[in-house]
């Protein structure tokens, strides 16, 4: 089952994100997903919510595309370490483009249930994207 709920999480990835295929949200979630992101002042809920927060993010970084170094799965739980690159060319949390480019590490953390993905917790070093964008400067180092 590790396997096979592995490649459900891969799909989130490779298809839906890299690929753009946002129908692949119906397929790969349950309708009471929950999505879990520090960052974000709601939750996203359900399929939809998804597709929302995905088509914004890739409104934001068109050639945006995720590289997965590791995954662990234990249970209903796989834990997903992976790498976006992509070029800021829209309006991404605020920040309107600056045609920069970004690499954003992460990891998500996931529960399924039944084949479908039921919870994902994220967690971004969204400060050093911004960071590289421009959209917030770098902190300056003392006595330089």
């Amino acid at each position: 089952m590790s396997e096979q709920n592995k490649a459900i999480v891969r799909r989130v990835f490779l298809e839906l994100i890299n690929e753009g295929n946002l129908d692949v949200a119906d397929e790969v979630f349950a309708p009471a997903y929950v999505f879990r992101d520090p960052l974000l002042s709601e939750t996203v809920r359900g399929p939809e919510g998804f597709k929302r927060l995905i088509a914004g993010y890739l409104k934001a970084a068109p050639d945006a595309r995720i590289t997965i170094h590791a995954q662990i799965a234990e249970g209903d739980t796989v834990m997903t370490r992976w790498t976006a690159h992509g070029t800021h060319t829209g309006d991404l949390m605020g920040y309107p483009a600056t045609g920069k480019r970004y690499e954003l590490p992460g990891v998500l953390v996931s529960r399924l249930d039944a084949g479908k993905i039921v919870e994902d917790w994220e967690f971004r070093d969204d400060l050093g994207m911004l960071q590289q964008v421009g959209a917030i400067p770098r902190p300056g180092r003392p006595g330089k």
